[in-house]
């Protein structure tokens, strides 16, 4: 269970930890959107993986059924201490309204958030946990010297699918997808390559997948993310907390709020991950 502790009046109770820091971090950030989130109250998540399923087999009337079990492994993620800051005044700190709480929350998820996907989207982070472009055996796709059609994406969601995966998001850096966005569906054709998702308005949309943008993907041969959300986890560890003390920033009357909690990603398919690039060559 979440928890609180203060030199002061509650600003936050227990519940309220989950309700203004956990669920809007999981609503807020991109790894959240794109992986599945999962809370676990041991140090270690495990997630299982069959590695081989049993084997049917055509068998006469009344003889013997061959027994076949399957193959079971696991990936084991060890969620990561990952700490936010947020400095408020003394007045706020003692507002008990829900517009106060919410204020403070805010602040707390915004500065998590950032930390969060940036470690999603890079190789490894010191003391935390290792993103997508660290896993080894994801699949790649090229899509040649620039993008120019539809053809890599469609390769993407079919490399997924013969692992077994279902691509639910594609995810690169604002810039790629500025690019993206003046790339037309054919030659001479006016009608643009991203189409608008119904489900989310300002949201674009490649082959009815959602594009996610993230400004901690890398831009270098304008990588962009084929996430297949079965396979990619998000998991957070049960016991986040906020804490607050007042005597760090006495001399100007603010009060430092702590909120603490411990994360870590698990992708027990790679193949279903999928990165496409472009050469850059002309």
């Amino acid at each position: 269970m979440s928890g609180i502790t203060s030199s002061f009046a509650s600003i936050l109770t227990p519940e309220q930890v989950a309700d203004l820091v956990i669920k809007p971090l999981i609503a807020d950030s991109v790894a959240g959107q794109v992986l599945t989130a999962a809370q676990t109250g041991s140090h270690v998540y495990r997630i299982p993986i069959v590695t081989a399923d049993p084997s049917a087999s055509w068998t006469a009337e009344g003889a013997e059924i061959t027994v076949s079990d399957a193959d079971i492994d696991e990936l084991a993620v060890t969620p990561s201490k990952l700490a936010g800051l947020s400095v408020i005044s003394r007045e706020l700190a003692k507002d008990s309204t829900p517009e106060a709480a919410a204020v403070i929350g805010d602040g707390i998820v915004r500065d998590l958030t950032r930390k969060v996907d940036q470690a999603l989207f890079t190789a490894s982070t010191t003391n935390g946990p290792g993103g997508l472009p660290g896993v080894s055996g994801v699949s790649t796709v090229d899509a040649g010297a620039a993008f120019a059609n539809v053809d890599a994406f469609s390769d993407a969601i079919y490399t997924a699918a013969g692992s077994n995966g279902n691509i639910n998001a594609w995810v690169t850096h604002p810039d790629t997808a500025k690019a993206l966005s003046k790339v037309k569906e054919q030659t001479g054709s006016n009608k643009p390559l991203l189409g608008a998702d119904p489900t989310m308005p300002g949201r674009r949309q490649i082959l009815g997948v959602p594009l996610l943008t993230s400004p901690y993907v890398s831009t270098t041969d304008d990588v962009v993310w084929g996430i297949s959300k079965a396979f990619g986890y998000m998991v957070i560890r049960e016991g986040s907390e906020v804490e607050s003390d007042k005597s760090v920033f006495f001399t100007s009357d603010r009060i430092a709020i702590k909120a603490t909690l411990r994360l870590g990603f698990g992708f027990p398919h790679p193949p279903t991950m999928v990165k496409i690039t472009t050469s850059g060559t002309p």
